[in-house]
């Protein structure tokens, strides 16, 4: 059996398109904001540069063609996502950024045709963004997700939800929510949840707070949000009642490998940076690149963006299959967070002075990855997911 692993011409050139957009319009604009896209501008940089996006033809990669997106597959958008994370607002730019690529991918499976086209086809253009409320404060979901304490009470002619939430990410400026909450059980048990369509407007939803992190990128902030009796419609459950979790499934496992595919990009970017100064650095009676020390973080770099590579073209293949990819997008996703902060870190330590300075981006790329060990699953989690299944396994076979 052969393993073909090139890209269509039609990707290949997209990929070109991608690489040359973010250099002329898009790293300008990070580099003279420092990576803060409040400071840049916030929605008003996103809509000048999804115009541009427009133009150049490298917008909405991800979305279906029939929305305006050019319907990639999952294996075609690693390369192209990648490109587009050299820059910190690349995903901005290209509407390929969290929550919406994901709330894009999920509503194209879940929703039915009248919410394609009032939710997904205003998104999928820009025209609007979304927010996933799911997270909330202790003792509520958050890494684990059966937690979940926001609840939807049935109603005449829909739902009322009543909760907190926290870390939405987009939240500040969407134009709709996806709700998730509790419709039936108790917080603890598993299964019960369903994910319910709201516009921004709709009365007893309120953005309260932002949370500051370290990252910087990501239009709309990470927020604390109240729900108080906040009517849904019947028309605005999607998918499923009680089935939220299974229906969250379409979206979290590609969500993990385009989080992998952005921040790939921003890892290479930086041990770019850090080749280019130990390339032409003068010390130690030579040029730092040919100092072995040196030598070994420029080879464990490589190695690291190698296998990350390696194993998220694993598991888009899989997604591209109709798999569920359980194993293969929680092993790449952990891999990747902790190689691309590990690439980060030895690419500052090249540069010595400058890599913790702001003349290079080392440092904000730094703290634009070091998040990604915790957001869509700590480490840990996905460690012991991948290690329940694996014993699973073996258990399963013993009893056959």
């Amino acid at each position: 059996m052969s393993i073909d692993l090139s890209y269509r011409p039609e990707v290949v050139e997209l990929i070109a398109r991608t690489e040359l957009f973010i250099a002329e319009h898009v790293l300008p604009v990070e580099n003279e904001f420092h990576g803060d896209v409040a400071a840049a501008g916030g929605d008003d940089l996103r809509r000048d540069l999804n115009a541009k996006a427009k133009a150049a033809g490298v917008f909405a990669p991800h979305a279906p063609v029939e929305f305006g997106g050019l319907g990639l597959t999952m294996s075609e958008r690693a390369p192209v996502f990648e490109a587009a994370g050299a820059s910190t607002f690349g995903p901005v730019a290209l509407h390929i950024g969290a929550p919406d690529e994901g709330n894009v991918h999920m509503l194209a499976h879940v929703a039915d045709e009248r919410q394609r086209h009032e939710y997904l086809a205003p998104l999928a253009a820009g025209d609007v963004r979304s927010a996933f409320a799911m997270t909330e404060p202790s003792p509520g979901a958050g890494a684990d997700p059966n937690a979940l304490n926001t609840t939807a009470t049935k109603v005449d002619g829909g739902w009322k939800i009543n909760g907190r939430k926290r870390f939405i990410t987009g939240a500040d400026g969407a134009g709709f929510f996806i709700i998730m909450a509790r419709t039936s059980g108790q917080p603890g048990d598993r299964g019960g949840a369903t994910m319910f369509l709201a516009p921004a407007e709709t009365e007893g939803i309120s953005v309260d707070r932002h949370i500051h992190t370290t990252d910087k990128s990501m239009i709309g902030g990470h927020c604390e949000m109240t729900f108080a009796d906040v009517f849904v419609s019947d028309e605005d459950v999607l998918g499923a009642v009680d089935e939220g979790y299974r229906y969250a499934q379409v979206r979290l496992g590609p969500a993990r490998m385009t989080h992998v595919m952005r921040w790939m990009g921003s890892a290479v970017r930086a041990h770019k940076v850090a080749l280019g100064y130990v390339e032409q650095r003068q010390g130690f009676g030579g040029r730092l690149g040919d100092l072995g020390m040196i030598q070994q973080l420029v080879a464990d770099n490589e190695i690291d963006l190698a296998a990350a590579r390696a194993l998220l073209v694993r598991a888009c293949w899989e997604l591209d299959q109709g798999s569920h990819a359980s194993d293969a997008t929680s092993i790449a996703k952990t891999f990747g967070a902790e190689a691309f902060s590990r690439v980060a870190d030895r690419s500052i330590q090249m540069c010595g002075g400058l890599g913790v300075s702001e003349d290079l981006p080392l440092v904000r790329i730094a703290n634009e990855l070091r998040p990604f060990r915790i957001y869509d699953g700590p480490s840990e989690v996905h460690r012991w997911a991948i290690a329940k299944r694996a014993v699973g396994r073996v258990r399963k076979e013993r009893q056959e």
